[in-house]
């Protein structure tokens, strides 16, 4: 497999990009979220549940790749669970934990949501080299860490722009 030529592109250019895909995401998340009859953050949540697969998340793994306190995922949870999507189990190494594991039937209505854009993605990596794929998923890896990192300064008040705060 070859790799295509490609246009010059600034680093400006590809925050760009990347903001207008973001933005798009967002919008998408909501409607995919209002069509399963939850909300966004229910539906992050349930994206980590799915990705686990065979190694259910605890609460506390949950809250962690979200970003979430702990008493938050409780009510994420509390809602996945009411809403038929997720369920508590015992975690066999410790019983005083719980892990979350994902109900079969709702997963698969929820893959069968995403797989059609999923397969799109699948059709855009295909031009794309080992090599070159490697660079994006390590761009996507390192830009989730500085997330993380600005997210911190945000929710400390850090950052917080109006007068007087």
């Amino acid at each position: 497999m070859h790799g295509k030529p490609r246009p010059a592109a600034t680093a400006g250019e590809a925050i760009a990009r990347m903001d207008q895909y973001v933005a798009l995401g967002l919008v998408g998340q909501q409607e995919v979220a209002q069509l399963l009859g939850i909300n966004v953050t229910d539906l992050t949540c349930l994206a980590h549940i799915l990705a686990a697969c065979d190694k259910p998340l605890s609460a506390g793994d949950l809250a962690g790749l979200v970003n979430l306190t702990t008493g938050a995922v409780t009510g994420v949870l509390n809602r996945l669970e009411k809403a038929g999507y997720a369920r508590r189990q015992p975690d066999p190494a410790d019983r005083r934990r719980v892990r979350v594991v994902a109900d079969p039937e709702a997963a698969a209505r929820v893959i069968a949501t995403y797989q059609p854009f999923y397969d799109r993605l699948g059709a855009v990596f295909a031009e794309y080299t080992p090599d070159e794929i490697a660079v994006i998923a390590d761009w996507f890896g390192r830009a989730a860490v500085e997330m993380r990192a600005h997210l911190a300064r945000v929710r400390s008040g850090e950052l917080d722009p109006r007068p007087g705060r």
